[in-house]
C-alpha cells in the first residue's frame, strides 16, 4: 500500500485568496466554543439518551450510532432559545457550527457511557439475579462471584477507568483523520448536517437536506412502525427474519432484516467495506460454519445451546477476535515502521522537496483552500503528546491502585497489564470503527475476560475477568467515540482541544 499524499500541490497566496470563501470564514477560540448553554443542553438531551441507550442495551444488545441525531437535536434546542430571547429583546452570542459540534460530542459521551459502562453487559453479569439464572450447580457458577449494583461502587468504578480511553488515541489523531483518511460514517454524516444548518451562502441547499433529512427519517420511523406490527417472538417470523431465499438458507442466517439502518450505514461506507462484509458473510456462515457443524460430537460436544461457547458460538466468537485483531494490529505496526523510517528521512525529504507548478482551475483551488483551512485548525490547537502520555500514566496508576479494592480477585499487576495492551486495542477498535461505523467495544471486552478470567483461574476468575472486561470495553469504546468526534470536528472547523475538553465534561 502506497503511502497517499494529500497535498500535493504548492500553492501561491492569490491563488488561495482568489477562490477560497472559507479562508474569511471566522473560527472562534477553542474556549469561545464550549459554552453555558451548551452543556445545559447537552447534559438534558445527554440524560434522554441514556435511557434510550439502556432500553436498546437490555434488549437488542446494539447501539445504533446516534450523532446525527445528537447534531440535529442539539441545533434545534439551542436555536430555537436563542430565536426566543431574540424576540424577547436580549442580546445572546451567535450559535456557530464549532458550538453544534461540541454539543454533539458531549452528547455522545454521555449516551456513549451508558453502553461502555456494561448496564446491560458484565456488570448485570456479577448480580445474584443473573447467578440464580444460570443456576447454582452450574460448574464454575460461584456464590463468592457475586457483586450486586451499588451506586457506590459503580461510580467509583467508571470514575477511574473511563477516561484512560481519551488520552490513549489522541496522539493518533492526526494519522487517522488526515493521513489515513478514514471515513467515520456517523461523524461525516454528523459534520455534513452541521455545515448545511449553519451555512450563510446555501440556505436554499440547507432547506434541501433539512428535507430531504426529515423525509426519510419519517420513511425509516413508518417502516419501523409497520414492520413492528409484523415481529414474531424472537428470530420466528416477521420483516426482521423474512427468508427471502427460502428455510434451508435462512436456518444458515441468509435473510432479509429490512433494516433502514443498515441501508443508511451501507450508503455512506465506502465500496470496499460493503463488499467485504458480504463476502465475508458468504464465508462464514455459507461455508465455514456449516462446515464446522458438521463435525459436531467430534470437534466440540453436540447439542449444546447456540449461545454456549464450548461449542460453534465458540470457534465464532474467537476466529472472529483473530480476525479484527490481526488486521487493526497490522495497521498499527504498518504505522509505527512508516512513522519512524519519516523521522528517520525528515532532513533528506526536505532538501529534496520537489517544487510543482500546474496550472489549477478556480474550482480546484477552492477544494484545496478548504481542505488547507481544515487541515490548520485540526492541527492548530493539539493536545501535547506529553499530556496524552502523562495523563495516561497517572490515570493508570491510579486505577491500577483502585479496582484492585472494588475487586479484589483483579489483581493490581492483572490491571497494568491490561493498560499495557489497551492502546493497542483501542487502536484496533478505532480504525475498525473508521471503515465500517461500527465500534466493537463487547468483542475487545471479551479478550480482556478470557485472558484475565484464564490467568486468575477458578478461585474469583468470574469476577476478575469481568472486571476486566469493563476495563477494556470503556477504553476501546471512548477511543473510538473520541476519533469519531475528531472527524466531526475536522469537517467543521472546530478544535480539536474543544473536543477532548467537551468529551470530558
Amino acid at each position: 500500500m502506497g503511502t497517499e499524499i494529500s497535498e500535493p500541490l504548492i500553492l501561491d497566496k492569490e491563488s488561495i485568496d482568489d477562490g477560497a470563501g472559507i479562508e474569511s470564514e471566522l473560527v472562534p477560540e477553542w474556549k469561545d466554543q464550549i459554552t453555558i448553554r451548551g452543556l445545559v443542553v447537552s447534559a438534558l438531551l445527554g440524560t434522554l439518551f441514556c435511557i434510550i441507550t439502556h432500553k436498546l442495551n437490555l434488549t437488542v444488545g446494539i447501539i445504533p450510532s446516534l450523532n446525527v441525531g445528537a447534531g440535529l437535536l442539539g441545533f434545534f434546542f439551542v436555536k430555537s432559545w436563542t430565536g426566543f430571547l431574540t424576540k424577547l429583546g436580549f442580546q445572546v452570542s451567535p450559535f456557530t457550527k464549532q458550538e453544534n459540534t461540541v454539543i454533539q460530542t458531549c452528547f455522545v459521551a454521555c449516551y456513549g457511557l451508558a453502553f461502555s459502562g456494561g448496564f446491560g453487559s458484565y456488570m448485570i453479569a456479577m448480580d445474584e439475579r443473573t447467578y440464580k439464572l444460570i443456576g447454582a450447580d452450574y460448574p464454575g457458577n460461584r456464590a463468592e462471584d457475586i457483586k450486586n449494583p451499588g451506586l457506590g461502587w459503580m461510580t467509583g468504578f467508571l470514575f477511574v477507568v473511563s477516561f484512560l480511553g481519551l488520552f490513549s488515541l489522541t496522539p493518533l489523531r492526526k494519522v487517522m483523520v488526515l493521513d489515513y483518511k478514514l471515513t467515520y460514517p456517523s461523524g461525516t454524516a454528523t459534520a455534513m448536517l452541521i455545515n448545511s444548518f449553519h451555512t450563510h451562502s446555501g440556505a436554499e441547499l440547507a432547506g434541501k437536506q433539512v428535507k430531504c433529512l426529515g423525509k426519510y427519517l419519517s420513511i425509516s420511523f413508518i417502516w419501523s412502525c409497520f414492520k413492528w406490527f409484523f415481529s414474531g417472538i424472537g428470530d420466528s417470523c416477521g420483516f426482521d427474519n423474512f427468508p427471502s431465499f427460502g428455510l434451508m438458507l435462512f436456518r444458515n442466517t441468509f435473510y432479509f432484516d429490512f433494516s433502514p439502518t443498515y441501508v443508511g450505514c451501507g450508503l455512506i461506507c465506502p465500496h470496499i467495506v460493503n463488499c467485504s462484509v458480504l463476502l465475508g458473510a458468504i464465508i462464514s456462515w455459507g461455508f465455514l460454519w456449516p462446515f464446522i457443524s458438521a463435525h459436531a460430537g467430534d470437534w466440540y460436544p453436540s447439542g449444546l445451546e447456540s449461545n454456549n461457547f464450548k461449542g460453534l458460538y465458540g470457534y465464532k466468537v474467537f476466529i472472529a477476535i483473530a480476525l479484527i485483531l490481526g488486521d487493526g494490529l497490522y495497521n498499527l505496526i504498518k504505522i509505527i515502521y512508516i512513522s519512524a523510517k519519516e523521522m528517520c528521512n525528515k532532513s533528506t525529504k526536505l532538501s529534496k522537496l520537489p517544487i510543482v507548478n500546474e496550472v489549477i482551475d478556480n474550482e480546484s483551488s477552492k477544494v484545496l483552500a478548504e481542505q488547507r483551512k481544515r487541515d490548520d485548525i485540526f492541527l492548530k490547537d493539539r493536545i501535547p503528546t506529553w499530556f496524552a502520555a502523562s495523563g495516561y500514566v497517572a490515570l493508570a496508576a491510579i486505577s491500577t491502585a483502585t479496582i484492585p479494592i472494588i475487586f479484589p480477585p483483579l489483581k493490581w499487576y492483572l490491571v497494568l497489564v491490561s493498560y499495557i495492551i489497551a492502546p493497542a486495542l483501542a487502536f484496533c477498535n478505532s480504525y475498525g470503527t473508521g471503515l465500517t461505523d461500527w465500534s466493537l467495544s463487547s468483542t475487545y471486552g471479551k479478550i480482556g475476560l478470557f485472558i484475565i478470567a484464564s490467568l486468575v483461574g477458578s478461585d474469583g476468575g468470574v469476577m476478575a475477568g469481568l472486571a476486566a472486561c469493563g476495563v477494556m470495553m470503556s477504553i476501546v469504546s471512548t477511543a473510538a467515540d473520541l476519533m469519531q468526534d475528531f472527524k466531526t470536528g475536522y469537517l467543521t472547523l472546530s478544535s480539536a482541544k474543544s473536543m477532548f475538553v467537551s468529551q470530558l465534561l
